[in-house]
């Protein structure tokens, strides 16, 4: 090869590793500029409604001026801690049924194709779904049957958690090296407490992570919780009675006649942004220690 030869190809290299890089970049700024313009609009819009009285009072009656969003904040804290209670034990435990005991089984695979139906599913499908099977009628072994209820809502919001939780716990689990398995069997260690005490411990960053972000997922849902929850203006802790979320409220405000709901509509959606931008950090976190830390 020539010198001649040598020095263009090395111009044509860099010039085409520049082109690259820019592309990248360019790709990584037009990603991240409609969250920065939304974030920023909220910013905008809904800063200026942010005071105590939006985290401490009950929304006003129609027509009249004040009133905030406290119970809706406590409503949603409530739903996403039953969604979380129902979603993350059933998706955890099949994730592990999937990676350690079903492998390569049919009713695995039956499981595996069912979880990623669902994670695919409308989230107003599942709220309907929920709406026929538990508010429409009522059973005597489901709770809270037969009516509008944070139950129900919880439900919709669990069930539609499980198929993610899963799918990461069986991909994390399997991510764990075979040496660490066997190092345990080779002890005398039953497998189930292998399992539990050593392949999970050792995937459960990895584990944690698809639990927030099946967390962050749910925690904006309106659509279920319209055919589940259905809403409150008042007080409520109840998981009989219906109950306000902070999404619902968001959705009833943003509908209304009146520019002060409006308002307090753009800070709704500014806080509940908020919490999710948090969860996906404490996600960033949670990541940032390594998914499989101390595998080695």
């Amino acid at each position: 090869m020539s010198t001649g030869q040598f020095h263009f190809r090395s111009r044509m290299r860099r010039v085409t590793d520049v082109a690259v890089t820019s592309l990248a970049i360019l790709a990584t700024l037009i990603v991240v500029a409609p969250l920065v313009a939304i974030f920023g609009y909220l910013l905008y819009k809904g800063t200026a409604s942010l005071n105590l009285a939006f985290f401490t009072h009950v929304p006003a009656p129609p027509g009249e001026l004040g009133g905030g969003m406290a119970n809706a904040i406590l409503g949603s804290a409530i739903l996403l801690m039953l969604a979380s209670a129902i979603g993350i034990p059933v998706g955890i435990g099949g994730g592990i049924f999937l990676a350690e005991f079903g492998r390569g089984s049919k009713l695995a695979n039956a499981v595996r194709f069912t979880a990623d139906v669902l994670n695919g599913v409308p989230s107003i499908v599942m709220g309907v779904a929920v709406y026929g099977l538990i508010v429409s009628q009522q059973h005597s072994f489901i709770p809270f049957s037969g009516h509008f209820s944070a139950f129900s809502g919880g439900v919709a919001l669990g069930i539609m958690m499980i198929p993610t939780v899963c799918r990461t716990t069986e991909e994390m689990l399997l991510m764990v090296p075979h040496a660490v398995r066997e190092a345990a069997l080779g002890l005398g260690v039953p497998n189930w407490r292998s399992v539990l005490s050593i392949t999970v411990r050792t995937a459960s960053p990895g584990i944690i992570t698809g639990c927030m972000l099946a967390f962050a997922r749910v925690a904006g849902e309106t659509a279920p919780l319209i055919f589940t929850a259905l809403g409150n203006q008042f007080w409520s802790t109840s998981l009989k009675d219906p109950i306000a979320a902070l999404p619902l409220q968001i959705w009833v405000y943003a509908l209304s006649p009146y520019d002060d709901w409006h308002r307090l509509a753009w800070a709704g959606a500014l806080v509940l942004i908020v919490l999710i931008v948090m969860a996906v950090s404490l996600v960033r976190f949670v990541t940032s220690r390594g998914v499989l830390k101390g595998t080695s």
